[in-house]
């Protein structure tokens, strides 16, 4: 028992078992309880033991060593049953109270028989009734032996008799209660009705230690089988979130891991195996181990489906393991524990649930979670393979007919169908013009390094006969050298080309397609000139008038109206040329847009995106309408930046998924921006997850996923915003993202901590923000974390960790000249000191500092309006003074000491009084409030008629005030309370007192 203090007396063991019970879940407290046993059973105190052995009983039942429970258990009945009268009213109740986890207990282990458990069903019976407790609990327990045993019948008369018998002391909380209702619902199939019950769960009206934690859990698949997709998300993000850190909650912890597999989150289910690897081992609870082995199977089956069963996965300690070897493994394990439970209760029920849950397959095939995971899963790439020889001839005319469809109808994936064509051909002998379209396309595929590929198809397109072709295929590999940074040649060479095509074609030696195409080759890469040459001269806007960037807007301009006078208006339905005329059009908006001329380009982008949306080819148009977006966002015009982007999604089915990712995280800042984060958070869990599928979860992920916790905070989904920005700040870094989008994922994740009352973590997130943030010139956000940091550290209950950040805080806001926030510092500490080592001498000292420090600032404002806000702010610290004195004087204190505290904090509340006085009708519900506190101290100092006066006053102040109003309401009985103690002969007389009392 080294490192605890040794137990002397009943109150030094209460209190190390209150401080056991803060302690984690798991053998290291139930050890301790164990240790506190012994050391109770020195103390010759009966009560001590019983106390010892409940609590023994308790940490076993919330610990994955459930099995123990029984021992103590046992023997807390037989001292019941010997001396009844050792056990005061709380252990009474207690040990009535885990009949119930015996009963329950006791199903979970497939080593009892049934008997036993029926036996015992019929002990809690009678015993509840001859403690005169009503049945509710008893069938409650009923419900759970049959529905376990699959006798649905008894089942079904069991759950209608524990809802029809009354509540009492002996039935579950409110929560426990709906969550065992809703699961008999989910049993029967009845999903929506389950999730109708939990709702009071769900929404925070009713809570325990353990709800809403398994709700939430038990939720993840009905609300998946109904296709509520976007709360099985929020569900899964809270819940585990709560169950993570529980240990006892393997089988939670199980409905989890299900989640993943079944919405197609494999990695973050592997996640999830990887935190609790003593989860496979644990055997104190046989029936949670059955629920996690299920859940194990289903997810290594579910990889092993995507053919990644040779993945390495984490399982049971001592093997490295396969997904598919686990999988094995854990479907074994499972159905051996079903059988065990099946052969107790002489059915098959157990193993015909556990064997239909493993046999699930996905409820939806992808549902992104906003979260990264360290270890994506992607399934192995399978080679397509080659034709067999006999069917390539046969083949080769359908590849090349598919190919030159998509080709010329310009279709998504016209090269790849190339690819294979070139794949087939291979040792075939073809002529000339479709060897030419092989090696012209598979050019095209090369990008910068198909110059020399262009210029063996140009050699190609002669053989076959076909100039103008040739031409364009050699003005192609012109514009892929202008790509490799040789645009002077390329100039060279696409001029000759230039020459040649234009009389090739008013010979009538060739047609508009080839012509254009040569033109459109052209006016690339002057466009390519233009954006060097505007590159050197370092201009955006304007650059007409600069020099060699002036030279190259015009020779790109003229070169574009060239190639739109030759094919606007002449396409004919050729969708190359219709795009030809689209893309020049873009080639304007382009120049207009660096020439200054933004609303032009806004207007040409947007025609040309429509052009190539009415020809049938939106994909192309989705570049055009991020310009759009793009441009009209710079011109202030959000609607229509908001228009653009999503007609760019609306077309974006074949973008790739950084474009996607780009899209949505764009259009999450523009919907965020107008106020609606509800929709926002959807584009920004997008662009989370196309990020990632992207590989780019590190850098644009990790930028989406802070946007996307910025929004889930702006709704107030705390939990599901904490999960994602604390999966966020791994990737953030201040050369990527810059310093202060970790600043400000620190500080919102501080703030989802403090509304989820994890002060401590939430005071570490601020000050690792505040100490980022003490190196930037304005030290506003400074000071506002340290501030918030003190908070935190004051509610975590370490009030000189507080003490040191509240100054810190007030220094800088003395720096900045922020009397309000150095005022509020000062009152903190305040308080803090009242509770700490320098006592009411340095409360009362920091206190004075502020009221001085308000009054100076009053006397100093210039600003009507800044200095009005200032006497409130002194006014409101004379309040605070008034109360802190007021609570100042400890229980044992003698009467003068009270009197002397009482008094002194009534000229501090008369101050604060005549201070809210100055200001009118603005600070009406602040100085009835400090009157009213007045009073109460007039009350306690024996003066009941200036406490009555007070009273009178605060009613009449709200005389020709309506009722609508809370404060109004609250005020005016308040005032009526105190009257009737101030005057005992009125109507009520000391009822009023008793009241207060």
């Amino acid at each position: 028992m080294s490192g605890f203090a040794e137990i002397t007396d009943l109150d030094a063991l209460r209190r190390a078992m209150a401080e056991n019970s803060e302690q984690p879940e798991g053998p290291a407290r139930n050890a301790r309880a164990e240790q506190l046993l012994a050391q109770a059973e020195r103390l010759n105190i009966p009560l001590a033991v019983i106390e010892a052995l409940g609590h023994q009983l308790k940490v076993y039942n919330y610990s994955s060593e459930k099995d123990k429970m029984f021992v103590p258990f046992a023997r807390l009945l037989r001292m019941w049953d010997e001396r009844p009268e050792d056990f005061d009213e709380y252990e009474a109740h207690s040990l009535h109270w885990v009949f119930k986890w015996m009963s329950a207990g006791m199903l979970d282990q497939p080593h009892i028989p049934l008997a036993s458990i029926e036996k015992w069903l019929a002990e809690m019976e009678h015993r509840y009734r001859l403690a005169g407790h009503t049945e509710r609990a008893v069938r409650g327990a009923e419900l759970s032996v049959a529905a376990h045993i699959g006798d649905l019948a008894r089942a079904e008369r069991a759950y209608a008799a524990w809802l029809a018998a009354d509540r009492d002391r002996m039935a579950d909380c409110h929560a426990c209660e709906l969550h065992g209702q809703g699961m008999w619902q989910v049993k029967r199939g009845r999903d929506s009705e389950a999730l109708e019950l939990w709702r009071p769960v769900l929404e925070g009206e009713y809570s325990c230690a353990h709800e809403p934690h398994t709700v939430l859990a038990s939720s993840l698949a009905p609300l998946l089988r109904l296709g509520r997709l976007e709360e099985a998300r929020a569900h899964h993000l809270r819940g585990f979130r709560l169950v993570r850190p529980m240990e006892s909650m393997r089988g939670a912890y199980a409905d989890h891991v299900e989640f993943c597999a079944l919405t197609g989150n494999e990695a973050r289910g592997l996640e999830l195996l990887a935190e609790r690897p003593a989860y496979f081992t644990d055997a104190g609870h046989p029936r949670s181990r059955l629920d996690f082995m299920a859940a194990v199977t289903l997810l290594m089956d579910r990889l092993t489906g995507l053919g990644l069963g040779g993945q390495r996965v984490t399982g049971p300690a001592g093997q490295d393991w396969t997904a598919g070897e686990l999988a094995a493994h854990a479907r074994g394990e499972a159905l051996e524990l079903a059988a065990r439970f099946d052969r107790r209760n002489g059915t098959t029920y157990v193993g015909e649930r556990v064997r239909a849950r493993m046999a699930q397959g996905p409820l939806v095939e992808r549902l992104p979670l906003g979260v990264r995971t360290a270890r994506p899963v992607t399934a192995p790439v399978v080679a397509a393979p080659a034709p067999a020889a006999a069917e390539e001839s046969a083949d080769l005319a359908a590849l090349l007919a598919g190919a030159r469809r998509l080709s010329d109808g310009l279709r998504p994936h016209a090269l790849e169908a190339w690819a294979a064509v070139s794949r087939a051909a291979e040792g075939v002998e073809l002529d000339a013009r479709d060897r030419a379209e092989i090696v012209d396309h598979e050019a095209m595929g090369r990008g910068p390094e198909g110059a020399a590929l262009f210029e063996r198809a140009a050699e190609w397109y002669a053989r076959a006969g076909d100039l103008g072709e040739a031409l364009a295929a050699r003005a192609r590999g012109a514009y892929v050298r202008a790509l490799a940074g040789e645009v002077e040649e390329a100039l060279a060479a696409v001029g000759r080309l230039y020459d040649g095509v234009l009389a090739l074609y008013a010979g009538d030696g060739t047609g508009v397609r080839q012509t254009a195409s040569v033109l459109m080759s052209r006016a690339r890469i002057l466009m390519r000139r233009v954006h060097e040459a505007v590159g050197d001269a370092g201009e955006r806007g304007g650059s007409e008038g600069t020099g060699d960037a002036a030279e190259a807007v015009v020779g790109a301009e003229r070169a574009v109206r060239e190639l739109l006078a030759l094919v606007d208006g002449r396409d004919g339905g050729d969708v190359r040329l219709v795009a030809r005329t689209a893309e020049a059009r873009a080639m304007l908006a382009e120049l207009a847009d660096l020439t200054g001329d933004v609303e032009r380009a806004v207007e040409l982008f947007a025609r040309a995106a429509a052009e190539f949306v009415g020809a049938g080819l939106p994909w192309f148009a989705v570049e055009y309408e991020v310009r759009v977006a793009a441009l009209a966002h710079h011109l202030g015009d959000l609607a229509a930046a908001e228009r653009a982007l999503r007609a760019a999604l609306e077309h974006g089915d074949q973008v790739e998924p950084i474009g996607r990712a780009q899209l949505h995280l764009q259009l999450a800042e523009v919907v965020g921006g107008r106020g609606d984060a509800g929709e926002a958070a959807e584009h920004a869990l997008e662009a989370a997850h196309w990020s990632d599928e992207a590989g780019e979860g590190a850098t644009l992920g990790a930028w989406a996923r802070h946007q996307l916790g910025g929004f889930l905070l702006r709704q107030g989904r705390w939990a599901e915003a904490a999960e994602v920005l604390e999966s966020a700040l791994p990737d953030l870094n201040a050369e990527t993202h810059g310093d202060g989008a970790i600043v400000q994922t620190q500080w919102w994740l501080g703030d989802c901590l403090n509304e989820l009352g994890e002060h401590r973590a939430a005071a570490e997130r601020r000050l690792q923000a505040a100490e980022t943030a003490r190196h930037w010139p304005d030290q506003q956000d400074h000071a506002t974390l340290a501030h918030l940091a003190a908070e935190s550290l004051g509610n975590a209950g370490l009030p000189a960790e507080a003490d040191r950040a509240y100054t810190r805080a007030g220094e800088l806001w003395r720096s900045l000249g922020n009397v309000h926030f150095l005022v509020r510092a000062l009152r903190a500490r305040a308080w803090l000191a009242l509770r700490g080592e320098p006592g009411l001498q340095g409360a009362r000292a920091l206190m004075a500092e502020a009221v001085g420090a308000c009054e100076a600032a009053v006397e100093a404002a210039e600003d009507p309006a800044a200095e009005e806000r200032l006497v409130a702010e002194l006014a409101n610290t004379h309040r605070q003074f008034g109360d802190l004195l007021a609570r100042s004087v400890p229980e044992e204190a003698e009467d003068t000491g009270i009197r002397d505290a009482f008094e002194a904090a009534l000229v501090q509340m008369n101050r604060a009084i005549a201070v809210y006085a100055t200001l009118g009708e603005g600070a009406l519900h602040s100085r009835t409030g400090a009157e009213l506190a007045a009073g109460w101290l007039e009350a306690d100092l024996g003066r009941p008629d200036r406490a009555a006066a007070r009273a009178r006053g605060v009613l009449a102040a709200y005389g020709a005030v309506g009722d609508g109003d809370d404060t109004v309401r609250a005020r005016r009985a308040e005032a009526a309370q105190m009257l009737e103690l101030a005057e005992p002969d009125g109507t009520d007389g000391a009822g009023g007192a008793d009241e207060r009392g």
